[in-house]
């Protein structure tokens, strides 16, 4: 008994000490190595767009200015109830996640080992939206992010493109599932798991919009080191 229980515990210290060194390793090693100048371009004379990257001690969401190209980009959301076009409203924030966990767990209070079992091993996923009024940008859990007009417009279509749409048709909204009124839910492209998870999605559409990223972020810090790590913020 006490030889399996060694194997057993070497076992895990040695999954323990795995994963840190991916954490490690994810977030010294940037990606991409390099960035195209077509990709990286940040002409001085290019108007910048500002983007917030928010995170709280698991999850990180991108929120972009409520501009009319925003707006009309996401116009299906309003189209489903959630009208972004509305007073107040300065910032739409997009993330994404386990449909089960992101939707049972609106705070700490709600969590249940059912979602978290979900997310930790395989869920189907979806695009939360919520729209925001004023976001300090100096806040302790916000990173500005200032981008040129067409790296903006790039991280806009795939952001888009992580919304489903099924036979072409606009994506449509999960009935019922919201935490309050200013917040939907749709459902999203790809499934969902503890490694490749919303902070890794986050690093994906920042990625595709000039941004370098650590090479593997699962976890909200470690996508905020990278990039205080490898861009000048």
């Amino acid at each position: 008994m006490t030889r399996i229980f060694r194997g057993i515990l070497l076992g895990v210290v040695f999954v323990v000490l795995l994963v840190s060194v991916g954490i490690g390793l994810g977030t010294l090693v940037p990606r991409p190595f390099t960035i195209s100048s077509q990709a990286g371009d940040q002409d001085t004379k290019a108007v910048t767009r500002r983007i917030l990257v928010l995170s709280n001690p698991i999850h990180t969401d991108i929120a972009l200015p409520a501009d009319a190209d925003v707006l009309k980009s996401l116009s299906f959301v309003s189209a489903e109830g959630l009208e972004l076009d509305h007073p107040g409203v300065f910032w739409i924030i997009l993330g994404w996640g386990s449909r089960s966990f992101y939707i049972e767990t609106p705070t700490w209070a709600d969590l249940r080992a059912k979602p978290v079992l979900d997310a930790l091993t395989w869920d189907r996923s979806v695009m939360h939206v919520r729209r925001a009024g004023n976001i300090p940008p100096d806040a302790n859990d916000v990173q500005a992010i200032d981008l040129t007009d067409s790296n903006f417009a790039k991280l806009l279509t795939e952001i888009q493109k992580s919304f489903q749409k099924k036979n072409g048709e606009s994506p449509r909204a999960i009935a019922g599932a919201a935490y309050d009124a200013h917040d939907v839910f749709f459902p999203a492209n790809g499934g969902f798991n503890a490694f490749m998870g919303c902070n890794t999605w986050t690093a994906r559409m920042l990625r595709e919009a000039g941004v370098k990223t650590g090479l593997w972020t699962p976890l909200p810090t470690t996508l905020k080191w990278s990039l205080e790590l490898h861009n000048s913020l």
